[in-house]
């Protein structure tokens, strides 16, 4: 018979598989931010005019579209080994892991670019990759103090030792 405990594990065992899959199968529309300016004004409903302002340097901005642009892909290839139904339940299982896994890769970095907006206000761009982490700042200011600063950052943030660069671009 299943006591009350084992009732309550599986229910929210269950709940919690049902949302990671309603998670990972939503289309990115949903899933896609805005770290701009934006200014919506609709008329009657029926059209909106958006406008956008971005003020980060182009390099900055350039970097952060392309890692975008390949998490994307990555993140595309991985939903159609999931929803292949051919595919084991293995590789299925593998390509979960690797989208929850670049999902908070991606988190992580915008929240250190985030920090690093707030804390120094300059445009950053942060990429992640395995024990490594390199950290663009989109300032003409080159100074080691600074760059020791925001390694001591971004080093806190993590368990581990992490190998971090700092590059200064105009």
């Amino acid at each position: 018979m299943i006591d009350k405990k084992n009732l309550w594990f599986l229910t929210l065992f269950s709940l919690v598989l049902v949302l990671s899959i309603y998670y990972v199968t939503m289309p990115n529309e949903l899933l896609v931010t805005n770290n701009g300016n934006v200014d919506t004004t609709s008329n009657n409903n029926e059209e909106e005019n958006i406008s956008v302002s971005i003020t980060e340097s182009d390099v900055i901005s350039a970097l952060k579209v392309e890692d975008e642009n390949d998490t994307l892909e990555e993140i595309n290839t991985l939903k159609e080994t999931l929803t292949n139904t051919e595919e084991s339940v293995d590789k299925k299982n593998e390509a979960y892991d690797k989208i929850k896994e670049l999902n908070e890769k991606s988190g992580k970095e915008e929240t250190l670019e985030n920090m690093l907006k707030e804390k120094y206000k300059y445009d950053a761009f942060v990429k992640i990759d395995g024990d490594q982490v390199r950290v663009v700042l989109g300032t003409k200011d080159h100074s080691t103090e600074l760059a020791n600063e925001i390694m001591r950052l971004v080093q806190e943030q993590f368990d581990n030792k992490m190998y971090i660069s700092v590059q200064f671009q105009a």
